[in-house]
Parts: C-alpha cells; structure tokens; sequence
C-alpha cells in the first residue's frame, strides 16, 4: 500500500493576515530595539529606535553619527548637528510611517495594503496612505509564531528607499515624554 505511506512534505509557512498584523502593530504600544538602517546612497548607520505609539518614535543614530529623527505632536524633526538651522519638520502624516504609528491601525482598509505576500518565512505587506499614495510607501516585514516585525523599507515620493533592520524589541516598559519632544531637542542642541 505504497498509496498509504506519502511523505509529509514540511509545510510551508503560512501568509499571516492582515488582521493579525494590524492587531499586532494595535498592541505595540512601546517598544526599544537597536537598528540598522541602509540608506537609499548605499550608506549604512546604525541606533537605537524607541516607538511610543500612538503617534511617537526617535531615532537615535550612534556615533560619530549625532543625527537624530523624533516624531512627536503630529510632527517628524530631523536634527543635523552640522546645520546651524532648526530642524527640518514637516507633519507625520505626509510620511509612510503615519500608517504603523497611527492610534488604530486597520491594514484592511480599502487600498491602504498594496501588496500582501508570503516570502519564504516571512510575510512582505506594502502599505499606503489610500488619500494620498503620492506620500510614499512603507513596506513591512514579518516573521511569524509569534508574528514580529523584523525590517521596513519605506519609498519616499521621489522612489528613494531607505531600510530599518529591526534587532530584538524590547516591548512594553515607560518611555519618557522627553525622548520624543521636538522643542525640548531643540532646545538642548541650541545651547551646545
């Protein structure tokens, strides 16, 4: 009864779902994990993310870099120290980043997710603002049981592509106000 004696085939992992991930990204509500960041010249740097949802996350470049991005009050800033400019803001929402952060993050809303797919053991979504695709996208890369975000790569308005690698996320815990106010930053640097 050779008909009997089939092999089972390792399974493949499956596509996780859009609810699931949206329920993820919804219970995310703080978090700390080291990144990498590939930039869209080819450049590579590395820090420390914090993200406090909804609405707030740093990125603390380390050295020599002393860059700093913060979003926080529905605003991004991204503080160069070899400017003697204030930082360059313009609002959260006109970044693909609104999507993750956003207070309740629905992936199946119409048009949001342009691409949905299963890629060897993880699951790839493309996501963007449906008012406003002009704004850019963000790509988002799962791994599952337990689902966790691993990397994003958002394609700004003109086709650049920057890349975060995420490394472990530390969740939960208290994340001070101060690491994500834009005029406490800004008034700390100008009185260096």
């Amino acid at each position: 009864m050779a008909a009997l004696t089939i092999m089972a085939a390792p399974a493949a992992a499956e596509k996780i779902s859009l609810k699931e991930l949206s329920r993820y990204l919804n219970n995310l509500s703080t978090a700390k994990a080291e990144f990498t960041q590939i930039n869209s010249d080819g450049t590579i740097t590395t820090g420390t993310l914090f993200i406090r949802r909804p609405g707030r996350v740093r990125f603390e470049y380390a050295p020599p870099n002393k860059n700093l991005v913060i979003a926080g009050s529905g605003q991004v800033a991204v503080f160069d120290p070899k400017s003697n400019l204030p930082p360059e803001q313009y609002p959260l929402a006109r970044t693909p980043l609104s999507i993750i952060l956003a207070a309740n993050v629905d992936l199946g809303r119409a048009k949001m997710v342009v691409s949905h797919k299963q890629d060897g053991n993880t699951t790839r979504i493309r996501a963007q603002d449906p008012e406003h695709p002009e704004y850019g996208s963000i790509e988002l890369i799962f791994t599952a049981n337990p689902t966790e975000l691993r990397q994003w790569v958002i394609r700004d308005d003109s086709g650049a592509e920057t890349t975060v690698i995420l490394g472990e996320m530390k969740k939960g815990g208290k994340l001070s106000d101060s690491l994500f106010n834009i005029a406490l930053e800004a008034s700390k640097r100008k009185g260096k």
